[in-house]
């Protein structure tokens, strides 16, 4: 089998060829490499490597498949790690020029479980500042361009994973999500991303143990990809107060679902989202198209109250407690989407946040209600389509100017209040011929029963061209976009040494 051939085979696929020696770690990681090498200056997607660890860990995967010993579930598995989670002697930099040098002397929880099941980490993928905002750039390793066209964006903040996954580059990466980190790259770019319910996988740099609103969880080019990762990342942990005790081998592949009996609900808006009208009309033909898959598929009315002020009044409470230090110490060293996070949680008051949790729990009752009569709720990932990476955020829609630099990212925020598990699944294209998402919204808990319906849709989709994952063109990729870096202006420093003491990390 050629390198060419070798990198676009699944994750679950990968790791069962290791397993029956059928291809080793080695021969794994260098087609990787050579994929990296050719893509990603076109896209910037993966930043600071390991490469001479990564080949040492490679070599011994590969004897201990020789040997015969019992693999772990990523055995062999060359793995991008999104830079806001810490990676033990390899520069974690956050996307901000704070961090431009510091290398951690350990791993964090998550990443230490994700080695512990054999990945062998070849570097870090990109992020915006501190994972604020939904394009991934920042002013330490510039812009990932989205893989369909480099000079869109490919969202965020896992918008470095996502590429890498889309280009065949990293069969396994990490995300994580707060107002839609995770789903958002995914649909840009093509790819499966799952925001898990709060406690699933344990959040150790989140300041404020007790806020369900940012959570970890896979990526992947498929639902089956997606449940392998995951079962290696889920599991309590002491540092993290919302996580409990859980049977990793339950989600290491996706539940078998009956398409034909689930009632499935959809949105266009989750009650009153912004969605670009073209991005509307898409989503109604990818309804009419998937329809004979259900039982039942009905429109239903989502009322989410006044989501956008509850989330953002639980979003900055959160950044004023990570980044009160930062942003009164070094100020002029963080950018626009922190400071606005910043100062907006700093004009709250304590009436401000009883009602914020309030509204929240009211949003959340009101959305179980749904689940009484349906299995499933289902609508756009995203109200548009990618957009400039040079442009920063979506700043108005249809003549209609939105509120912060994340109100376009409300079809995501808004089942973030809800704590129910989503995934954000390849649905087809676009009108503008880009990648097209569609969030499929579990019961609360249903973590297990929204990948495998989520992996039931995928095979559905597979024979229906409007549906299908779409594929970019990778040969149009191995010319360089040198412009995606010219937004660099602290450059990491890739000689730095090992620090002392822990970051403060993202949200």
């Amino acid at each position: 089998m050629s390198k060419e051939e070798l990198v676009t085979l699944s994750s679950v696929e990968l790791r069962r060829r290791i397993g029956t020696k059928e291809i080793s770690p080695v021969e794994l990681l260098d087609a990787c490499l050579e994929r990296i090498e050719e893509v990603n200056p076109a896209v910037n997607a993966v930043t600071a490597m390991c490469v001479d660890r990564a080949r040492k860990e490679a070599k011994a995967a590969e004897a201990a498949v020789r040997r015969g010993e019992d693999l772990p579930l990523l055995h062999g598995l060359p793995t991008g790690i999104k830079d806001l989670e810490e990676t033990k002697d390899l520069l974690t930099t956050y996307g901000s020029p704070l961090y431009r040098d510091y290398v951690p002397g350990y791993d964090n929880v998550m990443v230490s479980r994700v080695r512990a099941a054999g990945a062998i980490v070849v570097g870090k993928t990109n992020v915006p500042e501190f994972g604020a905002g939904s394009n991934s750039r920042n002013p330490v390793w510039g812009a990932t361009g989205n893989p369909f066209n480099p000079m869109l964006n490919a969202g965020g903040s896992s918008g470095g994973s996502a590429a890498a996954l889309a280009t065949d580059m990293l069969p396994v990466c990490t995300g994580s999500d707060t107002g839609g980190s995770l789903r958002n790259p995914a649909a840009f770019c093509g790819v499966v991303g799952f925001r898990p319910s709060p406690g699933m996988v344990a959040v150790e740099r989140r300041a404020m143990g007790w806020t369900p609103i940012s959570v970890l969880g896979p990526m992947g080019r498929s639902v089956a990809d997606v449940c392998l990762l995951f079962a290696t990342q889920v599991g309590q942990h002491d540092s993290d107060p919302l996580s409990f005790p859980l049977e990793p081998e339950a989600f290491a592949e996706p539940w078998p679902v009956d398409l034909g009996s689930l009632r499935v609900a959809y949105t266009e808006d989750f009650g009153g989202a912004p969605v670009d009208k073209s991005i509307r009309r898409t989503f109604r033909e990818k309804i009419k198209a998937m329809k004979p898959f259900f039982r039942s598929l009905d429109k239903v009315d989502v009322d989410y109250g006044d989501a956008d002020r509850c989330f953002d009044v639980i979003r900055a409470v959160s950044f004023l407690s990570r980044y009160h230090d930062s942003y009164n110490n070094n100020r002029e060293m963080l950018g626009p989407n922190i400071i606005a996070n910043y100062e907006l949680g700093a004009k709250l008051s304590l009436a401000d946040f009883a009602w914020a949790h309030g509204e929240q729990t009211r949003i959340f009752r009101a959305f179980q209600q749904i689940y009484k009569e349906y299995d499933l709720v289902i609508g756009p990932t995203v109200g548009f389509s990618p957009f400039p990476w040079k442009q920063l955020y979506i700043e108005e829609m249809d003549g209609k100017k939105l509120g912060t630099y994340y109100h376009w990212m409300a079809t995501k925020y808004f089942v973030t209040l809800t704590s129910n598990p989503a995934v954000s699944l390849p649905c087809g294209v676009d009108d503008k011929k880009m990648p097209f998402g569609l969030q499929v919204v579990g019961r609360f808990r249903g973590d297990g029963e929204v990948l495998g319906a989520a992996h039931a849709m995928e095979q559905a989709f597979k024979t229906n061209p409007v549906l299908a994952r779409p594929l970019p063109n990778i040969a149009k990729l191995r010319k360089p976009v040198p412009a995606l870096k010219s937004i660099v202006t602290h450059p990491p420093k890739l000689n730095a040494k090992v620090a002392r003491g822990p970051a403060p990390g993202a949200l």
